[in-house]
């Protein structure tokens, strides 16, 4: 018999009895690269399915690990210097830390850490996480530039979307 050395609890604190989670990621003093953060502070919540927790994880690293393992679908938004128009929105599906862009700011460091961990434990989430491309960051900006701005209502449109296609006969993830 095969004993886990650190045992996987339900974790209800971390997830509110969820299993999905939207978590928005970025230095919000740090103009565009805050985009994920400022995504998740200004969505109206009621526009979403019920079961959803929402998480403003800042530059949060390794202290998000609870929250993404706990959930089986993370939808991460976040920015990226990927040289395309900015505000263009991309959707990723990684399964690895090679599979994230290098392009990803250098919060992300953090963020490929924690998937070689929750790989490592066998406890990675289905990760969905929409970039927005940024093309630079501004120190003690708290505001979006007008492009990246225009994006959150397009990102926001799209993870609606996802979800509704996450929601099929066979499965009880999204309740209307």
């Amino acid at each position: 018999m095969h004993e886990e050395i650190f045992p996987h609890k339900s974790d209800n604190f971390h997830t509110n009895g969820n299993e999905i989670l939207i978590l928005g990621i970025g230095n919000y003093l740090m103009g565009d690269e805050g985009v994920g953060v400022h995504f998740v502070n200004t969505i109206d919540e009621s526009e979403f399915p019920q079961n959803i927790t929402f998480m403003d994880g800042g530059t949060g690293g390794f202290l998000l690990i609870p929250y993404l393992e706990s959930h089986r679908i993370a939808i991460i938004v976040d920015a990226t210097m990927d040289g395309k128009e900015t505000g263009t929105i991309s959707l990723l599906k990684p399964k690895f830390s090679n599979d994230f862009p290098l392009s990803l700011s250098g919060h992300n460091f953090g963020l490929k850490d924690m998937v070689e961990i929750l790989t490592m434990f066998d406890r990675m989430p289905d990760i969905y996480l929409y970039t927005i491309t940024i093309d630079n960051m501004d120190p003690m900006v708290t505001e979006l530039s007008p492009k990246v701005q225009a994006s959150l209502a397009l990102v926001k449109t799209k993870i609606l979307d996802l979800l509704e296609e996450l929601k099929t006969p066979k499965s009880n993830l999204i309740e209307s």
